[in-house]
């Protein structure tokens, strides 16, 4: 990691199969294409896949003892993915894991970064604490289903945030309906979930991402649906949400500069 520190977001579900890597490359190609300069390093160790979603397979050569990370889409990525053979399962014990994400945070040559969108694994373990323990983390998000299967799940990553003093910057809530060809609203997964869990957690509720064909077909071919489809409804969905990230970070350090900054007194 570079001298300046960027803005470093952590986003996690609780849950697995919700769509959370799918939005954190969605969000960081969203903020690439504003201008920003932007890290993802997929945390999700034992089930990387971010960087299929941006179409790489493997990431520079090495700088000396430092690593490169891949760019696609305007995106600096790193990942395990490019780490080992497709297919090849992990079967790492914790500390091998910490070792892992240590690396990924200080041994890749990730430049001048403005921000670093963290994918986390599923669950509230290892990698989640070694993440705490490694980079400041400016805020965390979290990614649910609007079904109660997923909430619970959900809240408990929430919580993990506020035990590890991480602020709960939103609340996403993917796959929200489908829209059939007669113009209806399909909830496939029930409704009313994210914004039950923003409402019962006092956190901020960033808005319904659609379900869409496009998705599934961006994340196979490498071109995410932000690129592939901005104007469909879960493009711009995706691009708002991006935006108020975007503004709660900032406020997020806006009030940590006002609590530290020092009290002139006069005498």
């Amino acid at each position: 990691m570079s001298a300046a520190k960027p803005i470093a977001i952590a986003i996690a579900s609780g849950k697995g199969g919700v769509g959370k890597s799918t939005v954190a490359v969605n969000l960081g190609v969203v903020l690439a294409q504003r201008g920003s300069r932007v890290g993802l390093l997929d945390a999700d160790v034992y089930g990387p896949n971010c960087h299929i979603m941006l179409g790489v397979d493997r990431m520079p050569p090495s700088s000396g003892t430092r690593m490169n990370p891949a760019i696609a889409h305007g995106v600096r990525v790193m990942s395990m993915g490019f780490l080992v053979k497709p297919g090849q399962p992990l079967a790492w014990r914790g500390p091998m894991l910490h070792s892992a994400i240590r690396q990924f945070v200080n041994d890749v040559e990730w430049g001048d970064l403005d921000y670093l969108l963290v994918d986390l694994p599923p669950g509230t373990g290892d990698a989640q604490l070694s993440l705490a323990q490694t980079l400041a983390l400016t805020g965390g998000v979290i990614v649910t289903l609007p079904q109660q299967v997923s909430v619970a799940d959900a809240q408990r990553g929430l919580e993990l945030f506020r035990q590890l003093k991480v602020p709960v910057l939103g609340v996403i809530e993917n796959m929200s309906y489908l829209s059939l060809p007669n113009g209806e609203r399909m909830e496939v997964f029930g409704s009313g979930g994210g914004a039950q869990l923003a409402g019962d957690t006092g956190v901020p509720f960033w808005g319904e991402i659609p379900m869409d064909p496009a998705v599934r077909a961006g994340g196979d071919s490498g071109t995410p649906v932000v690129i592939s489809a901005p104007n469909s409804a879960t493009g711009v969905a995706l691009t708002q949400i991006a935006l108020r990230m975007v503004a709660a970070a900032d406020a997020q350090i806006a009030q940590q500069l006002n609590e530290f900054i020092p009290v002139e007194v006069v005498e």
